[in-house]
């Protein structure tokens, strides 16, 4: 709930990443306020959410980095029937200019669909960018399969997911069988996503990528925070065969800087031409969204 320190915050950590070359920067979802709907204010701070924005694209310009600001929730038609809250993401270009947006698709639960509204069945968005063709996700949106696949079959050579992902997620019976049952599932996730759509992912609470080639790429960057109270982190560069490459802890705010050697990834779609299936004309798997796949 404290916008203005949080927005310094994060420009001192990419301002400290522009001076040595990073080219993209990405921050984790909520990271301007923490996500507390009920919160009297966090609905009028959701109001100032273009100040912010505007404030991101003039230091995009200012470090010439690309940048996505983790998320940004967003107050629309405010006191009218029409009233929403978005979660958005935003690809906001080296020159300040913003390529795309991706407003969250997949809610965690009744705790955001109480609040937030979803871009429900419109397609997942891959859009040019300095960096090539980029596609976006948020957070849960890393449980569905289906939407890596999506975008990969429109292009899209970087995959990019803000997150605020936290140990307390899981049910109590699963905490009982494992108190990080939600750092496997990150792990697994990550590693799995991986080697199925041959990507490599760099990832971290800051991630950035220096050097990018022509195969996808997926940037996780998730919260991290004090001990004891239940922040899962495990920001992290994974790639097909090694795995993470490295791995921000779940108690500590950072920036990760990471050189990606993209011929792993190049390699590794070599191997299992998963891109290449992709492409066949009798690829045995479709993508729609329309309201009767939707019931089934």
């Amino acid at each position: 709930m404290q916008m203005e320190v949080n927005f310094q915050k994060a420009a001192n950590y990419i301002r400290n990443a522009a001076k040595v070359g990073t080219q993209l920067a990405v921050l984790p979802e909520y990271h301007l306020l923490n996500w507390l709907p009920q919160d009297a204010k966090f609905k009028e701070a959701c109001g100032h959410w273009e100040t912010y924005l505007n404030k991101y694209r003039e230091l995009a310009k200012e470090c010439n980095i690309n940048i996505v600001p983790g998320t940004i929730v967003e107050l629309h038609d405010a006191g009218t029937d029409e009233e929403r809250l978005e979660n958005v993401a935003y690809f906001i270009t080296n020159v300040g200019e913003i390529a795309g947006k991706y407003v969250k698709k997949n809610l965690w639960g009744s705790i955001e669909r109480l609040h937030l509204t979803s871009s429900s069945m419109d397609p997942h968005p891959v859009f040019d960018t300095p960096l090539g063709k980029v596609g976006m996700l948020i957070c849960w949106d890393l449980a569905f399969p289906e939407a890596f696949r999506e975008m990969i079959s429109k292009g899209a050579m970087i995959i990019i997911i803000p997150t605020f992902w936290t140990l307390t997620d899981c049910s109590k019976a699963g905490l009982a069988i494992n108190p990080v049952a939600e750092g496997l599932f990150l792990d697994s996730m990550l590693t799995a996503r991986c080697f199925e759509n041959t990507c490599g992912k760099p990832c971290g609470t800051l991630g950035e990528i220096r050097r990018l080639t022509t195969t996808t790429a997926i940037i996780f960057a998730n919260a991290g925070g004090p001990p004891g109270k239940g922040y899962a982190g495990l920001s992290q560069v994974c790639v097909p065969y090694a795995g993470a490459i490295t791995r921000l802890g779940s108690c500590a705010e950072g920036m990760a800087i990471v050189d990606l050697d993209m011929k792993i990834v190049e390699d590794a779609e070599d191997n299992y031409q998963v891109r290449a299936d992709l492409a066949r004309s009798d690829w045995h798997y479709e993508y729609r969204h329309n309201k009767t796949d939707a019931k089934l």
